[in-house]
């Protein structure tokens, strides 16, 4: 992955990554009934779309797979404190709900554990994500792509959440299917001022997997004058499951002789 495309992406998650609480995740179907009233009516009709929220939410464990060239990269998730694991044939990282570590024998890792190790999880549970605790939701254009009109859904962090939450998200979806079809956002690299540079997503492979419907990869576009253009490059998963019942919790400790990671800084 080209080191300018990844910082995007890692920004990006900086908003993201701060997993809800427990007990905001294992409401009843009762407690969901009300919570969706602060969502717009467009957005609870895309989760339903996909399944449904309360479906999504009595979801405990996300695995999948990514094929790349160097190999077969395994990701696994609790669903509920967003702990994870991402493991390789040459390396292995992951969150233990206190510290990110790498563990790389070899120092074949050239990236960065404390952004990777959760960044495709958040692009691969959207839409369900865009229903954290901390999400505003706002008015917005419509997408136009090959003719097809898209109509979208403003997404922004409240002050508190995350290390930027100037940056925007845009969700657009299908009128006919009300699936998503792609995602917009910004990056203000914690400047402070709001940016109108939008990257996009497209969403248009859908598997099931146990009645919702998640990605069978997705792929990133090539933007001019704030339009996607052309796709750049597209990522595949493959072996996707879920799980009510939980991993058991030695899944994502911290292996002994793995080495606790910080933030490392991007380059002007």
């Amino acid at each position: 992955m080209h080191k300018s495309i990844f910082w995007i992406f890692a920004f990006f998650l900086l908003n993201c990554k701060e997993a809800p609480k427990d007990e905001t995740l294992k409401n009843t179907s009762d407690d969901i009934e009300v919570e969706t009233a602060r969502y717009p009516k467009e957005l609870h009709q895309v989760f339903q779309s996909h399944g449904g929220l309360d479906l999504w939410k009595e979801q405990r464990y996300l695995t999948y797979e990514i094929p790349k060239n160097s190999g077969i990269e395994r990701h696994l998730i609790d669903l509920y404190s967003r702990k994870d694991l991402v493991e390789t044939d040459a390396y292995q990282m992951g969150y233990d709900g206190k510290e990110v570590w790498l563990l790389d024998p070899e120092g074949v890792y050239k990236g960065d554990p404390v952004f990777y190790h959760n960044l495709m999880f958040y692009f691969y549970a959207m839409p369900f994500v865009l229903a954290d605790p901390g999400i505003e939701y706002f008015e917005t254009e419509p997408l136009t792509f090959d003719g097809k009109t898209y109509p979208g859904i403003g997404i922004r962090y409240e002050d508190e959440i995350g290390t930027s939450p100037e940056d925007e998200y845009f969700l657009y979806y299908d009128p006919d299917t009300h699936l998503m079809a792609w995602l917009g956002y910004t990056v203000t690299y914690r400047t402070g001022k709001p940016s109108d540079d939008v990257h996009f997503i497209r969403y248009d492979d859908w598997i099931s997997v146990d009645q919702l419907r998640l990605p069978g990869s997705m792929t990133w576009y090539e933007v001019e004058d704030g339009r996607p253009t052309n796709s750049r490059n597209t990522v595949d998963f493959q072996q996707v499951a879920l799980s009510e019942t939980p991993a058991d919790p030695s899944v994502f400790a911290m292996p002994d002789e793995a080495v606790v990671r910080k933030p490392v800084k991007p380059e002007n």
